[in-house]
């Protein structure tokens, strides 16, 4: 087992450093999924989601 580890040591250092960013990510984003926050910039004039966002509502250009 010890032999194992010794020999891969640099993929799991990898794969735990990979794992920390990742759960850090998901942590910020959550975050500001709780506070309101979001990638969206409002302006669904110019948006091509914005129909398939807000469930094909016909677009009236407020961000509501």
């Amino acid at each position: 087992m010890f032999v194992w580890l010794a020999d891969n040591i640099g993929t799991i250092v990898i794969l735990l450093v990979l794992i920390l960013i990742v759960c850090g990510i998901v942590c910020k984003l959550a975050g500001d999924r709780k506070k309101g926050r979001s990638s969206c910039g409002g302006n669904c004039a110019h948006c091509g989601m914005c129909a398939s966002a807000r469930g094909k509502q016909k677009m009236t250009g407020s961000a509501n």
